[in-house]
């Protein structure tokens, strides 16, 4: 199979995926809206979430500006290229999901109205779903396509040469540091611009949606005792706009992120391992190993085009929404591992075997598929580990929920204790997903299964996206005064989404630790932390980072603690956010008690502002330090140190993840469980239900601003660290002033 061959399917999946996202755009907005009052609503959202992604997307130009120019200087004019276009991409996928969601909210709350039927208004969900979980794939290969035709083939830096070493990959040299670099440091610049857009709307959207959320529920339920999206609560609105630059657009850029660092880190540890295994010398194999995981991603989208088609083409869907979007999930994993492997054993078929087994291939050419497949099952078996802790189908769930009748103290106990004991499972699952896939292909192994995690994450983002539009469908019905029934629709709707959800963050936290592995061992190659067994020229090189050395003990202590910086900042950024908005929904309900008796509106529009200028001041801090520790760090105590930081943050921020993101679902579903009668006794805004309202509070900031945070923070530490280490290796204060020996090397 000839390399243009293969740049063309890859390319063909990424046209496919985003002919297929503006269709289902084009049909959704076709769809009518509803009643004069749905659609002023609906403008409301739309004009919030629209303001607040304008405001968010100019300062993260500027930051993003900032970091391309220095890449461009000091590592490669190529790396910062690819850092604006990853950045671009990852921006117009968050940007048109959320337009999309805001457009959908609205005419699924309609499609329940008229119809009054679960499975055609779930088909109405879904499909504006599709559109972000289509962009997020489509965006995230066409910009893979774009980088490496441009600077892999245009400036043949897939090519060879001999080195040093004897043979390598093509290098440049930085005109200004005379540093050495490959295709490798310009593959991280690209996913270091996806990661930056993802960590700004993750952490931004994050802190307007849990500000507006807390605010809206302790004063409106808690206080006043209205329901959820009572039109009479000034922060409903801006409730609703959190979901959709939160939920949609932040969580679009985070998988974004995800995909295409699991990618990209397989590429990457491809030109590493070539580089500096000197048994594995056929220029062939290397480059079908580098185009390896953009193809097999390919594969996966068409599997999810075909996925997503099967409840959108169905004439009639079943009122059991979970049934029909877990088949929509089982067809895109299904097709994407058969389609997969059939493209695998065309790629690697006839390679030398002995060339294979040089390249770490213990399986020979079906070495690379098997990996990506084991990734897929481990995704499948964290995301039913995640469910059976947050659905409120099973025991964990509702004991939380039977433990909110003896008031919220106990409520928010259990639940903690439920999210703790929930990141033993999953983490089993990542052990034994790593040493096995590390037995089959070494760490190009760990790579392909992070990749094979994530290659149908257009079917995934689909389902996680339906979620928040329903949410906001519900709010919809609700401020619009329609009947009981509706809402009862969107609310099955939303139930099942917070469970896709938990699925999603699953998925995204398990690819986040393999890929992120991938990606410190390229480090370790880079930064010369390896020694070779046997002759340098004719042996393999193994990374080794010594754990007892002292600036790597010390740098992993730091590291460790880095997650818990961090997560601190961002729950402290949403309870000034929320503390804000509680003040502002008292002094409207006290200054004027004519909002409670429904005889006048609320000033939503002052609510939205203190939720936008909240978040926008307070994402700014957190995000800087995940991305300047490493660096600073870089170039005070070497490369050693930031070693050991990798691998303590990464250690802790999986836990602190899991935790998080299962603990926050479970409180979220144990209100759910009791609102639907399933605690005998309690009824919605009873002393129960307010118990079980304080844990969903307590959780919003963590599964939903936390949790998905963590993911990001430790790829992007080791996306910059990747980059910026050919610098920093020789340019650090230790080195300079001679005290390495302090260290012990």
């Amino acid at each position: 199979m000839n390399t243009q061959l293969l740049i063309i399917i890859v390319m063909f999946a990424s046209v496919l995926g985003l002919g297929y996202a503006a269709l289902n755009f084009y049909l959704t907005k076709k769809l009518k809206e509803g009643n004069e009052r749905m659609q002023f609503i609906a403008s409301k959202i739309r004009e919030g979430a629209n303001a607040f992604i304008r405001y968010e997307y100019k300062i993260v130009a500027i930051i993003g500006a900032i970091v391309a120019v220095i890449l461009a200087l000091l590592i490669a004019w190529e790396a910062g290229v690819a850092f604006v276009i990853g950045a671009v991409m990852s921006a117009t996928a968050g940007f048109v999901g959320m337009k999309i969601a805001t457009y959908a909210n609205v005419r699924v709350t309609n499609a329940a109205k008229e119809t009054r039927n679960t499975g055609k208004t779930l088909k109405v969900a879904f499909r504006g779903g599709s559109v972000m979980g289509l962009c997020v794939a489509g965006f995230a290969l066409l910009g893979a396509v774009i980088v490496y035709c441009a600077f892999g083939l245009g400036m043949n830096m897939i090519g060879t040469e001999i080195g040093e070493m004897g043979l390598q990959a093509v290098t440049h040299t930085n005109p200004i540091t005379h540093q050495a670099y490959n295709l490798s440091i310009i593959l991280s610049g690209y996913a270091l611009g996806c990661s930056i857009i993802a960590l700004f709307n993750r952490v931004g959207g994050g802190i307007y949606t849990k500000a507006a959320d807390m605010g809206a529920d302790l004063v409106g339920k808690t206080e006043a005792h209205i329901p959820e999206d009572d039109p009479r609560n000034p922060a409903t609105i801006a409730d609703n706009v959190g979901d959709n630059v939160g939920d949609v657009a932040g969580l679009g850029a985070d998988l974004l992120e995800s995909y295409m660092g699991a990618i990209m880190s397989t590429a990457i540890l491809a030109i590493e391992v070539f580089a500096h295994n000197m048994t594995f010398t056929s220029e062939s194999l290397y480059q079908k190993m580098l185009l390896f995981p953009f193809l097999f991603s390919a594969i996966g989208l068409i599997g999810c085009v075909i996925g997503i088609s099967y409840p959108l083409v169905k004439r009639k869907l079943s009122d059991n929404p979970h049934r029909e979007l877990n088949l929509a999930t089982w067809i895109s994993a299904g097709v994407t591992i058969i389609g997969g492997g059939i493209m695998t054993y065309l790629l690697f078929n006839g390679e030398d075997a002995g060339q294979l087994k040089g390249a770490n291939f213990s399986c020979g050419a079906f070495t690379p598929w098997i990996a990506a497949a084991l990734g897929i099952v481990a995704g499948i078996v964290i995301g039913i580990i995640s469910e059976y802790y947050t659905s409120y189908d099973f025991k964990p769930t509702k004991n939380i929920a039977h433990a909110s009748k003896e008031g919220p103290a106990l409520t928010v106990t259990q639940g903690m204790a439920t999210g703790m004991i929930s990141t033993m499972l999953p983490v089993i699952v990542l052990g034994i997903a790593i040493f096995a896939c590390y037995a089959l292909g070494g760490m190009y192994g760990v790579g392909c299964g992070a990749m094979g995690m994530l290659s149908f994450v257009a079917a995934t983002v689909s389902v996680d996206t339906y979620g928040p539009i329903s949410d906001n469908a519900g709010g919809i019905a609700e401020m619009s005064h329609l009947d009981p029934d509706v809402r009862e629709i969107t609310d099955k709707l939303d139930s099942v989404g917070n469970t896709t959800a938990a699925i999603g963050k699953g998925f995204a936290i398990g690819s986040a630790a393999l890929a992120t592995l991938s990606m410190m061992s390229s480090y370790l190659f880079a930064g010369g932390l390896y020694s070779y067994v046997g002759n340098a020229l004719d042996g393999v090189a193994q990374i080794a980072l010594n754990i007892v050395r002292g600036d790597v003990i010390v740098g992993a202590i730091v590291g460790a603690a880095i997650p818990y910086l961090f997560s601190g900042m961002l729950i402290n950024a949403v309870a000034k956010a929320a503390r804000q908005m509680v003040d502002e929904v008292r002094r409207q309900f006290n200054e004027n008690p004519k909002i409670l008796t429904g005889e006048e509106d609320p000033d939503s529009t002052k609510c939205v502002t203190i939720s936008s200028q909240g978040a926008l001041k307070q994402m700014i801090v957190p995000s800087i330090v995940a991305i300047a520790i490493p660096v600073v760090c870089g170039f005070v105590f070497g490369a050693g140190f930031v070693g050991g930081i990798l691998i303590g943050a990464t250690l802790s921020a999986i836990m602190l993840a899991i935790f998080t993101g299962n603990a926050g679902g479970a409180w979220d579903n144990a209100k759910k469980f009791i609102e639907s009668g399933g605690v005998e006794g309690a009824n919605k805004g009873d002393a129960t239900h307010e118990a079980a309202v304080v844990g969903d509070t307590v959780g919003d900031p963590l599964k939903d601003t936390v949790g998905p945070s963590l993911d990001i923070l430790i790829k992007i530490m080791s996306t910059i660290s990747l980059v910026c280490v050919v610098v920093f290796n020789e340019y650090n204060l230790m080195t300079l002033l001679n005290l390495n020996s302090l260290f012990g090397f």
